[in-house]
């Protein structure tokens, strides 16, 4: 898969994937074939502006595939955070004092802080604690947690830090059964597995473009029944049941047409060429097929090294191919540097994944993580792992 993605020429192995994908060629030409036949606003009968509204409205229509929701319930944003904060001011003129939200211990402060911030009007947050040092999220923890006011819970669908994957869908019907809306995290997952809303049930979801090979672009998933009656700060002639009520301002057309270029490669060069959502099935087959052998093999290198501690789940099991642990006392940033100058870009720290570092007592140091991705190779690994062998 090398071959797509012109940054990987350069022959560093690019090991911080969870921070951010590499992009393939199809995203940089769908860039650019937008920007230099026009850089337009939507809404107006010429060929540049019909051009931009095109594009929006297929993003819309391609990233509901992506989601398995309609487009309808596709809000586009800048980032990821920026639409869980949107979503959490809606939430704060709806919440009421002694209103409960759970939070997950794995969580990254993007769906975290958003809902943190609603203690202001006097909501109660409570974690759902997991059980260290593997990070596992018990259903059983949940349950006892959840109570007649409990009005949110915030979950992921895979830990940015561990790369644990958590049972969603069972703790969504869990947080149904008291009358809770569930918002789910799926930045870290979707790189490796393709979303699927109707399954896990959640009533909101988000992922980030750029950590699925593409632009820095966020969506959010809301589901159809719940968007009239969230109040937004929005232009005044906005109607309740518009997404653009959460779109204020213009939106990065050329980011979305990187996207649709993104997207296209899944479908043609991992997913056989099949249209709509069935090219995307087949093209994450095609992904878990490739990641498997490397998170076993990671795996085993890492137990391997002298003085490692991991974290997280130990086997190949309900994670993804991100892998969290340090060496003795050696301090993460340190190891980082070093890694770099060997030609393997990791990261170190808490990665803004303050819940599970403190609850490993991490924090704030933090710890060494490296995360795959589908052109990733057991060479690239190796080079990652023999370099930390030969550390001082």
């Amino acid at each position: 898969m090398k071959q797509h993605f012109p940054a990987l020429a350069s022959g560093f192995s690019f090991l911080d994937n969870a921070a951010g994908a590499q992009v393939p060629q199809a995203c940089i030409t769908a860039i650019t074939n937008f920007l230099e036949s026009a850089s337009c606003n939507v809404g107006m009968p010429y060929a540049g502006s019909q051009l931009s509204t095109r594009i929006r409205d297929q993003t819309r229509v391609e990233t509901a595939q992506f989601f398995n929701c309609k487009p309808e319930e596709v809000v586009i944003g800048p980032s990821a955070t920026a639409l869980t904060f949107r979503l959490a001011t809606a939430l704060s003129r709806i919440f009421q004092a002694g209103d409960e939200i759970i939070i997950s211990e794995l969580e990254h402060e993007c769906n975290a802080s958003p809902w943190r911030e609603l203690e202001r009007i006097g909501c109660v947050i409570k974690i759902w604690q997991a059980k260290w040092t593997e990070g596992r999220l018990e259903l059983a923890d949940l349950a006892a947690l959840l109570t007649p006011r409990t009005r949110l819970l915030a979950i992921t669908a895979a830990a940015n830090s561990l790369g644990n994957r958590p049972d969603v869908a069972g703790a969504t019907a869990l947080a149904h059964s008291v009358g809770a809306w569930v918002v789910n995290d799926v930045v870290h997952d979707s790189p490796h597995h393709l979303p699927d809303i109707q399954a896990s049930n959640v009533d909101f979801a988000f992922f980030s473009a750029y950590k699925v090979f593409s632009t820095h672009l966020g969506f959010m998933y809301i589901r159809e029944a719940l968007l009239e009656a969230l109040p937004a700060q929005k232009l005044h002639f906005i109607p309740d049941d518009s997404l653009l009520k959460f779109e204020p301002g213009t939106n990065n057309y050329e980011g979305m047409a990187g996207w649709l270029g993104t997207l296209g490669y899944l479908r043609t060069e991992l997913g056989n060429s099949l249209p709509a959502r069935a090219g995307l099935i087949r093209a994450y087959e095609k992904i878990e097929s490739i990641e498997k052998p490397l998170v076993d093999y990671a795996l085993e290198r890492i137990k391997n090294l002298p003085n490692a501690i991991m974290y997280g789940e130990p086997s190949s099991q309900n994670r993804v191919g991100t892998f969290c642990f340090n060496l003795g006392q050696a301090n993460p940033l340190e190891v980082v540097k070093y890694l770099g100058e060997q030609g393997v870009g990791v990261a170190g720290g808490h990665y803004y994944a303050t819940l599970p570092m403190n609850a490993l007592g991490l924090y704030p140091t933090g710890a060494i993580r490296t995360s795959i991705a589908h052109y990733t190779t057991q060479t690239d690994l190796d080079t990652l792992f023999d370099a930390l062998e030969k550390k001082d």
